[in-house]
């Protein structure tokens, strides 16, 4: 089988070569992700996700406002585990770019398809991630997930179901993901992404397509800037870029 890498495990691996060739030692501080952004011509989230990838490697750790460290030097042969996470991971930039692309219009179509039965079950979903939160069971995302397969399954497309399914299944098999989540310690935005959901419920409700492509592409923009402000290891205020926020012109469709 053909094994065809991915840009940010491209941007990592020429990282490791340079550690091994001692361009870098152990206890140096590697240049600011801009400058390696700019030197391999890739967006800087390519080069967070590359930097997430040495780190589960235990080659560089990330100190929040200060920057990345060489920790470990790259073996010539990679442990298994190592190869299974350049093989099977994908980067959470590019996880998260697909599901925006993809749930916004989802969101947009299940507006035309829903029925009662669909918002009452979204409604009892919202209510179970309100309480999990007053809980304060901050690990438990099983109300969001549920919630974003719901709506796949208003549209009354198997199909559309099932890709949704699989997102969200390599988002939680995910090392590269939960390795950016374990940054976070401010918890605040999950109700900030609840408030999100609400809106995306009430455009469902109305069966306004527009309302909901863009209330879907939203929400997930503000995740984005969430694991962009915890992924960035040298200016916290950096809002960062993957894409456009609005690439195509998703709101007057």
């Amino acid at each position: 089988m053909l094994t065809v890498n991915r840009l940010y495990q491209e941007i990592g691996n020429e990282l490791k070569s340079l550690l091994k060739g001692g361009t870098y030692k152990i206890g140096d501080r590697l240049p600011p992700e801009r400058d390696i952004a700019e030197a391999f011509n890739v967006s800087r989230t390519v080069v967070r996700e590359a930097l997430i990838m040495l780190e589960l490697e235990n080659l560089v750790t990330v100190k929040k406002g200060s920057g990345v460290y060489v920790i470990g030097l790259p073996n010539e042969i990679l442990s298994e585990t190592d190869k299974k996470i350049e093989e099977e991971d994908f980067g959470p930039f590019e996880l998260l770019q697909a599901r925006q692309l993809i749930e916004s219009n989802i969101a947009a179509f299940a507006a035309s398809q829903i029925v009662k039965s669909d918002v009452i079950e979204l409604r009892a979903i919202l209510e179970q991630e309100r309480q999990i939160l007053e809980l304060g069971i901050l690990d438990d995302y099983s109300a969001d997930e549920m919630f974003h397969i719901a709506i796949a399954k208003a549209t009354k497309n198997s199909i559309l179901e099932s890709l949704l399914n699989d997102l969200w299944q390599k988002r939680t098999a995910s090392k590269m993901w939960r390795q950016l989540h374990s940054r976070i310690t401010d918890h605040s935005y999950r109700k900030k992404w609840l408030y999100d959901h609400e809106k995306i419920l009430q455009a469902l409700q109305v069966k306004d397509a527009m309302a909901a492509r863009h209330a879907m592409w939203q929400h997930l923009e503000n995740v984005k800037q969430t694991l962009m402000a915890v992924s960035d290891s040298e200016d916290p205020n950096f809002d960062g870029y993957l894409f456009d926020s609005i690439p195509v012109n998703i709101v007057n469709q």
